[in-house]
């Protein structure tokens, strides 16, 4: 089973605890996965990441028991092909706006007849031509997350919930604060709002959604609102933060700490 799948299916009522890596490093990544993060965002959407660095953040984090999540720059068969062939399992997509979005995402990680994924014999994905049966199991241990970033994509979530394929969904908390003409105000009562009503949605249509917030306050926040996994910053926010906090500390002063902006 897709490793995501099985991560979601086992944690019973707590939600597991993931976070966003944006720093680039592989160590970093091995590091966050052995703190104990349950799932991390390999985020090519908002950082300078290229193929050959997201393989090997993939690879940092296969030393660990984190779950990687690629998120794809955007909704592209291209990006979503090489990222795949590299090796990633599950896949984010992000600002997916309708169901048939949605189909298009879920297509472009499979193989004929179900998708139009190009087929690739010898690639890091197949452990290079050794995986017995690769192209006959592959279409199966791919699962896919599409964001939900905007009132839109909110108003049709149990279409694009519907689309099989679509194995879960995940609320951007900044992208939909500027959606809401709001930006960067994720803990405004609107935003709130927002999101709950995506968790409800969510759940009369049976799939998981999940969110990320950018303090220990907001996750609980989101958890309690009945988020099935949630995200706590990133591994640079978190680090900004935390050295932030320590020279304020040696120099006695109060700490100044950057709020989180977008849950990161």
């Amino acid at each position: 089973m897709n490793p995501l799948r099985q991560l979601l299916k086992s944690a019973g009522s707590q939600a597991p605890l993931g976070t966003w890596l944006m720093a680039a490093s592989p160590l970093v990544t091995e590091a966050m996965g052995h703190a104990g993060f349950q799932w991390g965002v390999i985020d090519m959407e908002h950082t300078p990441l290229d193929m050959m660095e997201v393989i090997h953040l993939l690879q940092a984090a296969g030393n660990t028991k984190m779950v990687p999540i690629v998120r794809v720059p955007w909704n592209d068969s291209v990006s979503i092909k090489r990222v795949l062939d590299a090796g990633a399992q599950t896949l984010m997509v992000p600002f997916v706006q309708s169901a048939d979005e949605a189909r298009a995402a879920v297509a472009a990680t499979r193989y004929p007849p179900l998708g139009v994924r190009g087929m690739a014999a010898m690639s890091r994905a197949s452990r290079f031509g050794t995986v017995p049966s690769y192209f006959d199991a592959a279409n199966d241990d791919v699962s896919v997350i599409v964001q939900v970033e905007t009132p839109a994509a909110i108003e049709c979530i149990e279409q694009t919930a519907g689309v099989p394929g679509v194995d879960a969904l995940f609320v951007g908390p900044g992208d939909l604060s500027g959606a809401l003409g709001l930006p960067g105000r994720t803990a405004d009562p609107r935003v709130m709002d927002a999101c709950a009503l995506a968790v409800r949605r969510a759940k009369a249509a049976g799939v998981p959604i999940g969110t990320v917030g950018g303090t220990p306050d907001a996750v609980a926040q989101y958890r309690a609102m009945g988020f099935d996994y949630v995200g706590i910053a990133s591994d640079l926010g978190l680090l900004m933060r935390a050295l932030q906090a320590a020279m304020a500390a040696v120099r006695g002063a109060p700490a100044a700490a950057p709020a989180p902006q977008g849950g990161y």
